[in-house]
């Protein structure tokens, strides 16, 4: 027979001490230890509820925030200033961007993007590419148990596993008047109006501030249970469902989590974001390097011969959306040929965290392998966008007219048809002191930064 303790044991653990009537083989939790592993269990699950939900959480917030700039159903909308970019989680300041998010459950919607000088695609509520979706063409979207209609020549039927989708497009073309034109090709509106097209209507949101950005506490959960109300339960979901059922959430009834509830969750949405700040400022998935011997990462992880897996890697998805929206193959390309690859630095050389406070020199080669432009843009830790200035400028890149001014510069000084005058030197830690020395104007000639 073996050995039973007769008295309680305390257990020490990372949660804490776990008390039981007996030693713990034979004995079992007490009443409050009970609570507090039922609690701990409900953290738990909620902390990983939140990685799991930041795609589609943050489709909702973007799609609130456009909303709330005043766009109707379906209605596309033009994001081309500074601030109006700054809702947007890590846009960038190079290319236009024209979007817009429909619901379908008022019936299919027909979408048309241009042949030439544009890259985008359709997305569903969870933003995943609606496969076949990226290229030009004109489609007709249904919604979960939408009947085809009888004729469908001409479209290129796609069937959404949610009812909300999202058409985003970026104009690549640097032609104005052939930008216009792709423009101008560029449609959504419903099925039943296909006889009589409307004219399209486009939403200039201007200089208006607004913010696209996943909330953070409660609001993150009420964004989740909007989600879970509307949208078809995926076959690939139903644990996570069955685990935040204790918390509060389930489809066809009401969100109203009690005291207990709503303070594991504020608490799970804090350390689950921290999680999400981790696992996207130091990866550490296998061959997420660009270089072994750089701070560098693919910020993608998504594998263009099979885009479907990157869906169910939580960790992978999870570091692309807290930081990004949107994701396609056309996004992580394997081999030349039309797309677009992203980077992300959070460390200096040196292994030290990025900070505003501090000074950096970023050297671009020569002749970089992008056909149409690159870029290198700096964003806000908090929010995940452009930063903010008083220059109004987060990016530089191969489509700035400062780059391009700077290649004529640089050639004429190789040519010996420019002459420069230096005034004075200044090492590179010192650069505050060279501009508080050129706006008291104590310098003559050109200021040199030696790093």
């Amino acid at each position: 027979m073996p050995t039973v303790q007769n008295r309680p044991q305390t257990i020490d653990t990372r949660i804490g001490a776990l008390e039981f009537t007996h030693d713990f083989a034979n004995g079992f939790p007490t009443d409050a230890t009970v609570q507090k592993l039922y609690d701990e269990r409900d953290f738990q699950r909620a902390c990983q509820a939140y990685l799991w939900a930041l795609p589609a959480v943050s489709f909702a917030a973007w799609q609130r925030g456009i909303n709330g700039l005043g766009a109707r159903n379906g209605q596309i909308v033009a994001i081309l200033s500074f601030e109006a970019r700054r809702g947007i989680l890590t846009a960038n300041a190079t290319t236009p961007y024209y979007l817009g998010f429909a619901d379908l459950s008022s019936g299919p919607l027909i979408m048309i993007i241009p042949p030439h000088g544009v890259q985008g695609g359709i997305s569903d509520g969870w933003q995943i590419t609606i496969p076949d979706s990226e290229t030009p063409g004109t489609y007709l979207v249904l919604a979960p148990g939408q009947k085809e209609p009888d004729d469908v020549s001409g479209y290129t039927v796609c069937r959404s596993p949610t009812f909300n989708i999202f058409l985003g497009a970026r104009l690549t073309d640097e032609n104005p008047t052939s930008a216009k034109q792709t423009l101008a090709q560029l449609k959504m509106y419903p099925y039943a109006q296909r006889d009589h097209p409307p004219p399209m209507d486009i939403l200039d949101v201007g200089a208006r501030t607004w913010s696209g950005v996943p909330p953070r506490g409660m609001e993150y959960w009420q964004r989740l249970d909007d989600v879970i109300q509307r949208e078809p339960v995926e076959p690939r979901d139903v644990f996570f469902h069955a685990m935040l059922r204790p918390l509060g959430f389930e489809k066809g009834k009401p969100f109203k989590p009690d005291a207990r509830q709503t303070t594991i969750l504020i608490q799970a949405a804090l350390v689950g974001e921290a999680m999400a700040k981790a696992n996207s400022a130091d990866r550490r998935f296998a061959n997420g390097k660009y270089r072994r011997d750089a701070h560098w990462d693919f910020a993608l992880q998504l594998d263009a011969d099979n885009p479907t897996d990157f869906w169910n890697q939580l960790d992978e998805r999870a570091s692309w959306f807290y930081e990004a929206v949107g994701a396609g193959p056309a996004m992580a390309p394997k081999r030349p040929g039309p797309s677009s690859a992203y980077l992300g630095a959070y460390k200096d050389k040196a292994g030290e965290w990025l900070d505003g406070g501090c000074s950096y020199r970023l050297h671009v080669p020569p002749n970089v392998p992008a056909k149409q432009f690159w870029s290198v843009t700096l964003y806000d830790v908090d929010t995940r966008s452009i930063i903010l200035n008083e220059q109004h400028r987060g990016q530089l890149g191969s489509r700035e007219d400062l780059v391009k001014r700077a290649g004529d510069v640089l050639g004429w000084l190789q040519k010996g048809e420019l002459k420069l005058r230096i005034g004075a030197t200044f090492p590179l830690a010192e650069a505050a002191k060279a501009h508080r020395d050129l706006e008291g104007r104590k310098t003559t000639g050109k200021v040199l930064l030696i790093p």
